[in-house]
């Protein structure tokens, strides 16, 4: 363990062996807040992976420096998120971390892109149907008319993390099933010219079909969020209708609240 100035710089192993925790002691806020949120970090940017392993609570306290205490509520903070699990006779394990997305118009592709999370794209269907009621109604267009209809199952380390439904004007841009795998949906439409300028958007929670489970890799009956997004550009115009999926257990939305005066 080294000292630089008031901050103290550790390296841990196992699979801690390859990273820094920088635990600053002259600041309010209390060592095991600063240690959970950078475990955090690490599992969320791939530093520390699903599986891995970082020892007991006594192991981790010599390797850190910490007080047993200490290093046992950073870590029953991670617990609590679903990010670290405890295992009797192994130790505590990182698992699945959890998709953290902001609530915002933006491109799940660009946000786990952006979160250091690779993501990949399998496109189920690529087509031109004519319009349900719903989707009519929602890009504003007669039942019936021709739409372009999009299903994509997202990945991340792996594993599902969404299960995608778009329907766009077939005349909007061409929808390439190889670009499609490579990019996110929103980044072809900048590409084109198209500028999202806002959306309405719900989210709700409902149990998984069968199907729906078994493209998720979760259980019959599982809970799932849910999305639906109708998407305009700056003239006003409906351009994308969304209706989507994921699973509970590896997806959550995160969101600011102001109080209004």
């Amino acid at each position: 363990m080294a000292r630089t100035g008031d901050r103290t710089r550790t390296a841990t192993a196992p699979a801690l062996a390859g990273l820094d925790f920088a635990l600053d002691r002259t600041t309010p806020v209390p060592l095991y807040h600063q240690l959970a949120q950078q475990l955090q970090a690490a599992i969320e940017h791939g530093a520390l992976a699903p599986g891995d392993l970082l020892g007991n609570e006594v192991g981790l306290s010599a390797r850190l420096g910490l007080s047993r205490p200490t290093v046992r509520q950073a870590i029953q903070c991670l617990v609590d998120k679903g990010l670290l699990v405890r295992r009797r006779g192994v130790g505590t394990q990182v698992v699945h971390s959890r998709v953290r997305r902001p609530l915002e118009l933006s491109s799940l592709y660009d946000d786990l892109e952006a979160a250091g999370q690779s993501p990949t794209t399998q496109v189920l269907r690529n087509e031109v149907v004519p319009a349900p009621c719903d989707v009519a109604a929602a890009l504003g267009v007669p039942e019936g008319s021709e739409v372009a209809a999009l299903e994509r199952l997202r990945r991340t380390r792996g594993r599902p993390v969404a299960l995608l439904r778009n329907y766009l004007p077939p005349s909007l841009l061409r929808l390439d099933t190889a670009r499609l795998e490579s990019t996110g949906l929103y980044r072809m439409l900048r590409s084109a010219g198209i500028t999202l300028h806002r959306a309405r958007q719900t989210v709700g929670a409902r149990a998984a079909t069968r199907e729906e489970a078994a493209r998720l890799e979760e259980t019959a009956g599982a809970a799932l969020l849910t999305m639906e997004r109708t998407a305009f550009d700056d003239s006003g115009r409906a351009v994308e209708y969304g209706s989507h999926i994921y699973p509970a257990s590896r997806y959550t939305f995160d969101f600011q609240l102001l109080v209004r005066a």
